[in-house]
């Protein structure tokens, strides 16, 4: 049996007890919000994409002037999954993309209080198809579509990278079935990927980082049971378990001063992704000194790195 196939069961198996089906359909896709305007772009608030959650909304801005259809960024915020929000300054940095011709939809998703994994990635996945769906009305490129994300946003941006065509991570329930939730490029800002050896790593390197392997740590209340005490359904929640030659192009930073996820982190998975894809395809730096969340990560010229990237994959 394929890997993907093995890690997708595991997953479904773990989580079924938790997650229960949702009656929302596809007409989610014909919402028409309000329209506002700011002076540098075009924006639309609160719209809903799956009508599961009060938290499954997203905002969508658009470059001040031209018809499109434009190339999207995706912002997925962080917040080790028990906080943050769309609007709360994280995605700041993605919309810088508005200058350089790109649509920004920042999204949010369900939260550990209130549904443990996968339901984090299910969201994430609805806001893709979603976006496409309604790409028309919205002036956007359902075909150029990247996902960018920090910390817990980075780990989804991830995972919706390698992911795509997983049937479990994919809750096709929540509405437009038939699209497709494969993205083009992938931006991944320190997001944990492996949450089992993160303890490990720390002690190798000599950092003093945050402790992972408790029951109260974001990952565990994340999954919903101590981490340790369930391995398969951890590895199978892991972006580097569902790498494949048809991923995405991935660009990954992480900085070596980061106390919450350890570098290393990054590095395993862009190496491993590296072997999937070419070296062409991967791009992974390290910021030295940064800490998790650096302000050095949103600055006006590496933001203006990620965007080169972006433009090699969605223009």
């Amino acid at each position: 049996m394929h890997m993907k196939s093995i890690l997708a069961s595991l997953l479904l198996a773990g989580s079924m007890i938790a997650l229960t089906g949702c009656s929302s359909d596809d007409s989610s896709s014909t919402t028409s919000p309000t329209s506002t305007s700011t002076g540098t772009s075009r924006q639309w608030s609160n719209v809903a994409y799956a009508s599961k959650s009060s938290a499954q909304k997203l905002d969508i801005y658009l470059p001040a002037t031209g018809d499109g259809p434009f190339p999207v960024i995706i912002s997925i915020h962080g917040g080790a999954f028990m906080f943050g929000d769309k609007a709360d300054g994280q995605e700041q940095a993605m919309l810088q993309g508005l200058n350089r011709g790109y649509a920004v939809a920042s999204i949010n998703y369900r939260l550990s209080g209130e549904a443990i994994w996968p339901a984090q990635i299910h969201d994430v996945k609805a806001a893709i198809r979603w976006l496409k769906a309604n790409a028309a009305q919205y002036l956007l490129n359902a075909d150029k579509i990247a996902v960018w994300g920090g910390s817990a946003g980075g780990h989804l941006a991830a995972m919706a990278g390698t992911s795509a065509g997983v049937a479990a991570l994919e809750d096709l329930n929540l509405g437009n079935s038939g699209q497709s939730s494969k993205v083009q490029a992938v931006v991944d800002w320190f997001g944990p990927i492996n949450f089992l050896t993160m303890d490990a790593e720390f002690a190798a390197s000599g950092v003093n980082g945050e402790v992972h392997n408790t029951a109260n740590s974001p990952e565990s209340k994340l999954m919903g049971q101590l981490i340790t005490e369930i391995p398969a359904q951890v590895q199978a929640a892991s972006p580097a378990s569902y790498i494949s030659g048809d991923d995405p192009a991935f660009f990954i930073q992480h900085g070596t001063a980061d106390t919450k996820i350890p570098t290393q982190q990054s590095a395993d998975f862009a190496a491993k992704l590296q072997t999937a894809l070419g070296s062409g395809k991967v791009t992974f730096e390290k910021l030295n000194g940064a800490e998790h969340g650096d302000p050095a990560f949103s600055t006006t010229a590496n933001v203006a790195k990620v965007l080169d990237f972006l433009d090699q994959y969605l223009k």
